[in-house]
């Protein structure tokens, strides 16, 4: 029988009206039974469980391993050259010098002096004054029928005529002058000795080298190395309580069993965070309600399998 199997109840009523029964028959009843009372015991399932244990796969060993020698790289200074002297010309310094020198005497020469001539205006006469005779008109009282032979003639002045004339008139005459010629010179830039060439010892160090080199630092050998032993881990289910049929006890009787106290044990183990199904708290004692019972029953160790005491006084359940 596994622990998935239904578990099976057997309830058995007690009461005073019994009748009477073999010494066998009566070892398997209650003992010290109470009247009016119900006692049952049910076939409860292997409990398992599952525990996870290392064994060994591979036991320790030891090998011989070869070390490897060892190398590391040196770095040194060698003398490449020796020290020595030589000898050090040391060339003349030059400067460069800037010098003003005559280029041209100072000297004389004459410089023409042009005449200066000033523009000047005068009016001259082109016409001198005079008079002439001028007809004038007609007599309007001439006793002549011929009007011409009334006609005036007036004696009038004739003013002269003038023009305005521009000509360049000598101003200065023309002359010469004696100019004197300052001396010219010049910029000369040259290089001149400062200081004469000469000699002098110089000492030339010795000349290094840096070398890399790989030298031993360690020889090789051989050593013992232990191997650890290979372990694994096995999960396996084992055997905590044997199954079988639990003691009597005492439990509520079937015809207590009424849809008001199925409620007030859904109630119960609804307050005590066990879902009794879809259809809540229906009166009825249906698979839903059953399972949460032995869950709970199961949780707190309690007989599992009916409505025993127990677990009616677990719940907090009464009134049966």
């Amino acid at each position: 029988m596994t622990k998935f199997n239904t578990i099976k109840t057997l309830m058995i009523t007690a009461a005073f009206m019994l009748p009477v029964v073999s010494a066998s028959a009566q070892a398997d009843l209650p003992p010290n039974a109470e009247p009016g009372k119900c006692y049952a015991k049910c076939v409860a399932p292997d409990e398992y469980k599952t525990e996870t244990v290392t064994v060994q796969t591979k036991a320790a060993s030891t090998r011989i391993q070869t070390v490897p020698a060892v190398y590391e790289t040196v770095t040194e200074e060698v003398v490449a050259k020796e020290a020595s002297t030589r000898i050090k010309v040391i060339p003349a310094v030059y400067e460069t010098v800037t010098e003003q020198v005559l280029a041209k005497d100072a000297s004389t020469r004459l410089e023409s002096v042009p005449a200066v001539y000033e523009t000047v205006s005068e009016t001259i006469v082109i016409a001198p004054a005079t008079t002439k005779w001028v007809k004038g008109k007609a007599d309007p009282n001439c006793l002549s029928a011929n009007p011409d032979d009334c006609r005036v003639m007036c004696l009038v002045d004739v003013p002269e005529k003038t023009k305005t004339v521009t000509k360049r008139v000598l101003k200065t005459a023309a002359s010469t002058k004696t100019i004197d010629v300052p001396a010219q010179y010049k910029t000369v830039t040259r290089r001149a000795l400062k200081t004469p060439a000469t000699t002098t010892t110089v000492d030339v160090p010795a000349q290094y080298k840096t070398v890399t080199k790989r030298v031993l630092k360690t020889p090789a050998s051989t050593t013992e190395v232990t191997i650890p032993a290979e372990n694994r881990d096995v999960t396996k289910t084992v055997l905590v309580n044997k199954g079988g049929w639990s003691a009597w006890k005492e439990v509520v009787c079937a015809k207590q069993i009424t849809p008001k106290l199925i409620r007030a044990v859904q109630a119960a183990l609804e307050a005590k965070g066990y879902d009794v199904g879809p259809h809540g708290l229906d009166n009825v004692m249906g698979a839903d309600t059953k399972a949460a019972l032995r869950k709970f029953q199961q949780d707190n160790k309690l007989p599992i399998g009916n409505l025993n005491i127990e677990t009616m006084s677990a719940l907090g359940v009464a009134g049966y």
